[in-house]
């Protein structure tokens, strides 16, 4: 029989090292899927909506380095858009392949129809829709080529009626090319950076995901410079690790040791990272940012210098040129307040609440302690993302995914289930809210179909958690926050899934523990305390008097008893904010 284009596109992707496409198939997909089939050596992973398609191959890619979503015609296609939104700001490269409607269709208004291209075009570095058998292979190669240098999402639109049609031999390459060229700032540049080091004293160094490969040079660069090393949350698990010099993360969940080194320094070392958050980037420093893509130089921060190149290939050309200094004491200092930082999140684990509101950080910290050494985390956005940046800690092989730069709710289940396919002998542990875990329930069915031996940690307050802070600190009485659930664990016993109910805090490590002894999925529900608060590292004025004015709406409002539950949790917090 002789190949299609279907064949043709399926051959591509295995040449590729592409090794599953998530979707739903359907009417424009159906040929795809055949393909595969015939094939044998790639597998549809059969997902029940297609934004855990998207988000699934995006944990895969971030892993693995290279990953393939789809979705048919219209709405099909359509629910890829959130996933993909969140692996092209993650630096994932993702194939998604937008099936579509006949070609001859184009423009009548036929049923399902959509515009990929502007669909598309806000999430991908690549988009473009092959509507003829001869474009098809040389638009593919394009698009794997933009995935994997580009470190995004690429698209190619493809309408059915063309899936089935005899494949046409491509006049260019369709193989993928995987280069990794050094990259460093020219020889004036470094010579130029090595002078501004060497004549500071107290210098601080931030790293972001883009240092992840470079964890010995940086913590050479701390050695030489006896600097403080702050991280971005996306680089904690790469940077913390065997690391003297590490004072924690900043941002909206980091600490305030961090914070306190980037501000008490003269000068900032900005490596690999593009925090978006500028009101916790110093002002009056001194300011150096090096990063491999040159536009995010200068778009957080102040620069009084900026450098593209790779952080492992610049702090191999520029450590050799800096003199080592010997005066620790910038150092000590933030190293010392850091401890005491730490000491202070200990007080909560210490604590472990009571039946039904135990405390999430207890919970994170047993966590932490019984999982794999090479775990891989996935985590909510939300609170149940909080308690995972302040108390699972970094090792050489653990890696943890969230939404970290788009921020959606409901990722960390689908995640779960790309780094399950990714890595199948590493364990996989999924903290959810239950914000989260209901909106996306029906993807459970994945885990068992696929007998992936998931985690799922139901962080379950009752509310959401982050939304109910937001207001708090705005000083808006919380409305439309609670939430009534369901029995997940009736619902993971439905599914197949086995489940565990944990609502005592003397029942959490023994839970937690025959969690993961279980050799398939698993649900754990945790009944934690709805009150709990996460404070940022540094507490702003109107952020205090709004959670005031929080608080005496609510008493005037007759909430009383909601008041004195939040003041009881978070007594030690609310000390801060005196």
């Amino acid at each position: 029989m002789s190949k299609n284009v279907s064949d043709q596109l399926v051959e591509t992707l295995v040449e590729a090292g592409i090794q599953r496409i998530y979707a739903v198939t359907g009417d424009s997909l159906n040929h795809v899927n055949a393909a595969v089939s015939r094939n044998g050596k790639i597998k549809w992973i059969h997902v029940r909506h297609e934004e855990t398609a998207a988000f699934a191959a995006g944990a895969e890619a971030q892993l693995n380095g290279l990953a393939c979503c789809a979705g048919s015609s219209g709405p099909g296609h359509v629910h890829l858009v959130n996933g993909l939104y969140d692996a092209h700001r993650s630096s994932a490269s993702v194939l998604a392949i937008a099936s579509t409607i006949p070609a001859k269709e184009f423009g009548t208004g036929y049923f399902q129809e959509t515009n990929t291209i502007k669909l598309f075009d806000d999430c991908s570095c690549y988009n473009q829709i092959a509507t003829t058998p001869v474009q098809l292979p040389r638009m593919l190669q394009a698009a794997l080529q933009n995935a994997v240098h580009k470190k995004g999402v690429a698209v190619i639109g493809l309408p059915g009626d063309i899936t089935n049609l005899p494949a046409e031999v491509a006049e260019t390459t369709t193989s993928l090319f995987r280069n990794k060229p050094v990259v460093r700032p020219s020889e004036d540049e470094l010579l130029q950076l090595a002078e501004m080091l060497n004549s500071h004293k107290k210098i601080t160094i931030y790293c972001g995901l883009g240092a992840a490969e470079a964890h010995k040079e940086v913590i050479q660069l701390a050695e030489k410079l006896r600097s403080p090393v702050a991280y971005s949350y996306k680089a904690k698990m790469a940077i913390q690790y065997d690391n003297l010099y590490e004072v924690g993360l900043t941002g909206l969940l980091g600490l305030p040791s961090a914070y306190h080194a980037m501000h008490e320094c003269e000068l900032l070392v900005l490596l690999g990272t593009d925090f978006p958050y500028t009101p916790f980037m110093p002002a009056k420093n001194v300011i150096i940012q090096i990063d491999i893509k040159p536009e995010n130089l200068g778009r957080r921060a102040n620069l009084d210098l900026g450098l593209c190149g790779d952080v492992k290939d610049t702090l191999l050309a520029l450590l050799p040129l800096l003199e080592k200094k010997e005066d620790s004491v910038f150092l000590n200092q933030q190293l010392d307040f850091y401890q005491e930082v730490k000491k202070n999140l200990q007080s909560y684990v210490k604590d472990t609440g009571k039946p039904n509101e135990i405390h999430p950080e207890f919970v994170a910290s047993v966590i932490n302690e019984l999982a794999a050494n090479d775990a891989i985390f996935t985590v909510d956005t939300g609170m149940s993302c909080v308690w995972a940046a302040r108390y699972i800690d970094g090792t050489s092989k653990r890696r943890m995914l969230g939404s970290f730069n788009h921020g959606s709710m409901a990722n960390a289940m689908p995640q779960a289930i790309g780094a399950a396919l990714a890595r199948p002998d590493q364990q996989v542990i999924a903290f959810c809210g239950d914000g989260g875990i209901s909106m996306m329930l029906g993807d459970l069915m994945t885990i068992v179909q696929y007998q992936l031996p998931v985690k799922i940690i139901v962080f379950n307050n009752r509310s959401l958690g982050m939304v109910k802070l937001e207001m708090q600190v705005a000083g808006i009485p919380d409305l439309e926050t609670d939430m009534l659930n369901p029995d997940f664990i009736k619902i993971a016993g439905a599914m197949g899934m086995t489940g565990i109910e944990i609502d005592n805090p003397d029942d959490v490590r023994s839970g937690i523990e025959k969690a993961f002894k279980h050799d398939g999925p698993v649900l754990v529900s945790i009944q934690t305390d709805p009150n709990a608060l996460a404070m940022p590292p540094r507490l702003e004025f109107e952020q205090m008097k709004g959670f005031a004015l929080y608080m005496g709406k609510m008493m005037l409002g007759g909430r009383m008893d909601e008041v004195f539950k939040i003041i009881s949790s978070n007594y030690k917090h609310l000390g801060e904010i005196i």
